[in-house]
């Protein structure tokens, strides 16, 4: 059985890269557009991973991240913050928000593959 990720994306363009590139490598697919959608998915659908923009219409990716892990039945999904925040000091609110990695936009496609595979813990370099 293939790894489950969900994709918190508001961005359609960027949903369906992430979508496209995750396919080829053989993963579960489930798409949420906004923070409050995307913490209703991880409870019904407890993906093994979450791409959580962190800029997003009706709840951001930090207030996101904050309950997911605040919640028993979802804070050990790993979580992945794709952003455009690149400031001195966004990394460390991010992860101290409860993002397991982050990484910037726009998204390295060649990166995205290797960084999900380190944090589902499928460190041979193949996919699922």
């Amino acid at each position: 059985m293939s790894p489950k990720i969900l994709i918190v994306e508001d961005n359609v363009q960027n949903r369906l890269l992430m979508v496209d590139i995750l396919k080829i490598h053989g993963y579960e697919i489930i798409e949420a557009r906004d923070g409050m959608e995307g913490i209703q998915f991880a409870r019904e659908h407890k993906p093994d991973l979450i791409l959580l923009d962190m800029q997003m219409p009706v709840m951001d990716g930090l207030e996101a991240a904050r309950r997911l892990k605040a919640d028993p039945g979802t804070r050990l999904i790993k979580i992945l913050a794709i952003t455009s925040f690149a400031m001195k000091g966004d990394r460390e609110r991010i992860l101290a928000a409860g993002c397991d990695e982050y990484m910037a936009k726009p998204i390295d496609t060649r990166q995205l593959p290797v960084v999900i595979r380190r944090l589902l813990g499928l460190e041979d370099g193949h996919g699922p």
